[in-house]
């Protein structure tokens, strides 16, 4: 049965919806166009890139499961877990199961958005118009880069800067499958190889996107993403530029105020990408689900996840707005994710600012403005005093201030490795397991080190 399901996930991406008729008596019983077909056209390959971001902005993915998972594994003290669901209890106990449906979902759904990732990229020949077709070329390699740097950061050890990263991270799968006749069972492929597949997604990404581009991903998105992949590696120089040229090149502001970045029915000024939610699909919205109060979306425990009074200790300033960005149900919730109708924002542009700051700081470079001056942007926006200098512990208390609860934690605690409590940056249980059913599906798969 497991073998079953494993084929069904992967071929479900080409499941389409009913075709209407005029004629009720005329009622085709398909339920699913044939491969053939949705790969024929540019309109159905842009059908299925257009799934590929709904399956991204998924629950278990960016709608909410990735940052939850970042979070509450790097708890220690700041939040507290009270909902009623296992799963991420599990997260923050450190104690998560090899069958943790969470994490399987995680693990399914960025599998399936790398599969129609392949079958657009596979069939861009069907083409006529060569700029359409570099755009969703463009937005293919996007997703398929950005999923495959997630689950680097979380089925694997940490990514060490100046090593040679031989350490286990996840299969590379770059051939569509159509057939589930033919699925292939890979084994996994090194960290260092998986980060290189992504530098080459997201720089060919950057390359073939336009500037502007709606709703979807930009050339300024796959520069901010690739700003966030470098600084994971330890990458400072690489990841200087890439922010560099978001801040100085994109038409991206900082809102007005700290509020105006969030909560919004439409991008920000400062969002360089943000997932798109609207009332007719809000319950992909796991950050209101877990974070908000009952009163605004969350569920019963009001809020799943509480902010308890060890985080106001990062706040040097009463008169940030950041540290006032709380309202009281039964505990306290945060602001950020009060609206469930909201856009959830995931590349946004203070976050190139803290980047170039720590970067520059961290090589004695100034391209761009000074880190104080970079640092004293995001404080000036808050209503914060401003700063005379910075260190580094400074740039990275003013990270940690703007990007709270945004599910930077536990990625964050491991490329600066910082232990969680009394757990090393780098233990067993601060990564994911290969979730069981693919361990039984596939025996070419190595479980990572403390699971069985």
């Amino acid at each position: 049965m497991k073998k079953f399901n494993y084929k069904i996930i992967l071929i479900s991406l080409l499941t389409f919806s009913f075709v209407s008729c005029d004629d009720n008596l005329d009622i085709k019983p398909e339920q699913a166009i044939t491969t053939d077909i949705a790969i024929k056209t540019p309109s159905n390959l842009k059908k299925i890139l257009n799934n590929a971001y709904g399956d991204a902005r998924s629950s278990a993915l960016y709608g909410g499961g990735i940052a939850l998972a970042s979070e509450l594994i790097a708890n220690d003290g700041d939040l507290y877990w009270d909902g009623t669901y296992i799963q991420p209890d599990q997260y923050d106990e450190k104690a998560i199961l090899t069958d943790n449906s969470f994490v399987e979902s995680m693990w399914l759904r960025a599998y399936k958005i790398s599969n129609q990732a392949n079958i657009i990229l596979d069939n861009l020949a069907v083409f006529t118009d060569a700029a359409d077709k570099d755009i969703t070329q463009g937005e293919a390699k996007f997703l398929r880069g950005l999923v495959y740097f997630d689950l680097a950061r979380l089925f694997a050890k940490p990514y060490v800067s100046g090593s040679v990263n031989n350490q286990l991270g996840v299969p590379i799968m770059l051939q569509p499958i159509l057939d589930p006749h033919k699925i292939t069972l890979p084994s996994r492929n090194t960290l260092e190889e998986v980060y290189k597949q992504v530098i080459l997604d997201l720089t060919d990404a950057y390359t073939l996107l336009p500037e502007t581009n709606g709703i979807y991903a930009t050339k300024y998105s796959a520069a901010a993403l690739l700003a966030r992949v470098y600084l994971q590696k330890g990458d400072y120089s690489n990841a200087r530029n890439m922010a560099n040229i978001v801040i100085n090149n994109s038409d991206a502001t900082l809102t007005s105020t700290f509020a105006k970045a969030f909560n919004n029915p439409e991008n920000s000024t400062e969002d360089l990408f943000a997932w798109q939610v609207n009332s007719q699909d809000a319950s992909a919205n796991d950050f209101n689900v877990f974070w908000a109060g009952e009163d605004f979306g969350g569920r019963s425990g009001n809020p799943d996840i509480s902010i308890e009074s060890q985080h106001w200790d990062i706040y040097d300033d009463p008169d940030d707005q950041r540290a006032g960005f709380f309202y009281e149900a039964d505990y306290w919730c945060t602001t950020k994710w009060k609206n469930q109708f909201a856009n959830i924002p995931f590349l946004r542009l203070a976050e190139m600012y803290l980047i170039r700051a720590e970067s520059n700081f961290r090589l004695g470079t100034l391209i761009g403005l000074s880190p104080v001056d970079d640092i004293n942007m995001l404080r000036a926006r808050s209503g914060a005093t401003l700063l005379a200098s910075v260190d580094l512990a400074t740039i990275l208390m003013e990270r940690k201030r703007e990007l709270s609860f945004e599910g930077f934690a536990l990625f964050d605690a491991k490329r600066l490795k910082q232990n969680i409590g009394t757990i090393p940056y780098d233990a067993n249980n601060l990564v994911l397991p290969i979730p069981l059913r693919e361990m039984d599906v596939n025996k070419n798969l190595v479980q990572n080190d403390g699971y069985k």
